[in-house]
């Protein structure tokens, strides 16, 4: 489909078109306070529109005044904002979407069309704006998808917020919100008799948070404020179970039909209840004792409370949701083609390695080691195959004793057979990762991105794979990418 020619040179201003950052630029374009768009995501694989639904004026501007430009270059979309007086580029931010991920999926090349909500956070400006969200094609190249004239005085814009209730936990106060990364959790499937509940576990992670780096470090750069608001009833939804809970933001399993991927669509209500404090980032904890979260970038955050692995489970979804790192670990997942192949993916952590010499990462290398780095990935995968064949095994013999009204003693004891043998190739699958050569060596180590094959990833086991999930580091090159959005809200 075409586009306007003044749409494309749009895309390329907000690329290169920006003024000199600083806090007199911001003063001269926006006052201190938060424009929040609500926009709604509509379309499939082949199409997507986006459509403004509200706009509102809320409390103190959270980010760095001398930070509107964006320079990070993270996440499928972005906003940009045109002060229409002066026609300068003013601020842009990148993010991602449940949408933009609902698009590789089976359903969406289909052709279901879906709608979701969003969220795009802007300073409120002084003069009217041109307010432009553009999108990545398949060979990440933005392309405006939406753009409206927003005029800050004009009286749709809904300047009374929307009733807020809710308990205000401030747990960690560092100063000026301008220049802190401002965290808020929000409680969800928290009755109201498990209020000392969420604050104990807000505390234990907020504990645990700080253990790892770079957070420690930089720990003088953070604030973090809980909200409790009561859910009716304890937990989350747990649809493959037939589980279902009346909870403040209706989170739930099987996201994407994942089992294990817990997001939220109730966005307007998340960011009601968010909007109460000023903020950078949601954080959404569910209080439940299965192992499942979520993070997408510049949205939020989600993870369990209670749920095998839950440190780890929150400080990786964290990784994507706020330093915009991808996935390190191949396949299981409900995306088809994630990563087009030849096209160098944007995610500080993966390459296509197309220009091996200019590595993302080469100054961070391991010195000695080749590119790409032989890991052994043969010997790994075929101990990840057979797991795989033997849960399938597993799977289809109790079915086949339970049809056939077997004992309960002898379906117990196949399932202690099974349980067995994939603790012991668990045990094999772990101590290949825990005693290997290059454990915490950066090198280009083959299968990333959901792909065995074509995409690499800067060390052998990490926070942001799931190949084991006993060590405790995200190690230099993700610990760089981070530091430079910490910089980008602090500095």
């Amino acid at each position: 489909m075409s586009r306007p020619a003044f749409l494309g040179l749009l895309s390329l201003l907000c690329a290169v078109g920006a003024f000199a950052q600083s806090a007199s630029q911001f003063e001269r374009y926006f006052l201190d306070k938060t424009m929040r768009v609500d926009l709604y995501h509509v379309g499939d694989k082949n199409g997507e529109f986006l459509t403004i639904d509200r706009i509102l004026r809320e409390g103190v501007w959270a980010g760095n005044p001398a930070s509107l430009i964006d320079p990070l270059n993270n996440g499928r979309y972005r906003v940009c904002v045109y002060d229409m007086p002066t026609n300068a580029l003013v601020f842009t931010r990148g993010y991602d979407t449940y949408f933009g991920e609902y698009k590789t999926t089976e359903p969406a090349k289909n052709g279901l069309k879906r709608v979701f909500q969003e969220t795009i956070l802007i300073p409120y400006p002084k003069h009217p704006v041109l307010f432009v969200v553009e999108g990545r094609d398949r060979q990440n190249i933005y392309h405006p998808l939406l753009q409206s004239r927003i005029d800050p005085s004009d009286y749709h814009v809904i300047s009374d917020a929307p009733p807020r209730s809710g308990r205000i936990i401030q747990l960690v106060k560092n100063g000026d919100p301008h220049h802190t990364v401002d965290l808020v959790f929000i409680a969800e499937g928290y009755t109201a008799k498990e209020e000392a509940k969420f604050e104990a576990d807000l505390k234990r992670f907020t504990e645990k948070f700080f253990t790892w780096e770079p957070y420690r470090t930089v720990k003088d750069r953070f604030t973090i404020t809980g909200i409790f608001n009561p859910s009716l009833e304890s937990g989350t939804d747990e649809p493959r179970q037939g589980s279902y809970r009346r909870t403040l933001l209706n989170a739930t399993f099987n996201s994407l039909d994942s089992d294990r991927y817990l997001l939220t669509e109730e966005n307007k209500l998340m960011r009601d209840v968010a909007g109460q404090v000023p903020y950078d980032a949601i954080v959404v904890m569910v209080n439940s004792k299965r192992y499942g979260g979520g993070g997408i970038y510049n949205a939020f955050t989600m993870f369990t409370s209670d749920g095998t692995w839950d440190e780890y489970v929150f400080m990786h979804e964290f990784g994507h949701a706020f330093g915009g790192l991808g996935d390190e670990y191949t396949g299981d997942v409900s995306y088809e083609d994630f990563y087009p192949s030849g096209v160098e993916p944007t995610e500080p952590n993966i390459t296509a390695l197309l220009d091996p010499e200019n590595l993302k990462w080469k100054d961070l290398l391991t010195p000695g080691l080749s590119v790409p780095t032989d890991w052994g990935e043969k010997t790994y995968d075929s101990l990840k195959t057979r797991r795989s064949e033997l849960v399938a095994e597993k799977a289809k013999a109790l079915s086949r004793l339970k049809n056939d009204s077997a004992s309960e003693s002898a379906v117990k004891e196949a399932e202690a057979n099974y349980s067995k043998q994939l603790d012991e190739l668990g045990k094999k699958i772990r101590a290949f990762m825990e005693k290997h050569p290059l454990k915490g060596k950066i090198g280009v180590f083959e299968g990333v991105g959901y792909a065995t094959k074509g995409l690499y990833r800067p060390t052998l086991n990490a926070l942001m794979n799931q190949f084991t999930k006993g060590d405790r580091s995200m190690y230099r090159v993700n610990e760089q990418a981070v530091m430079r959005v910490i910089d980008y809200y602090t500095k």
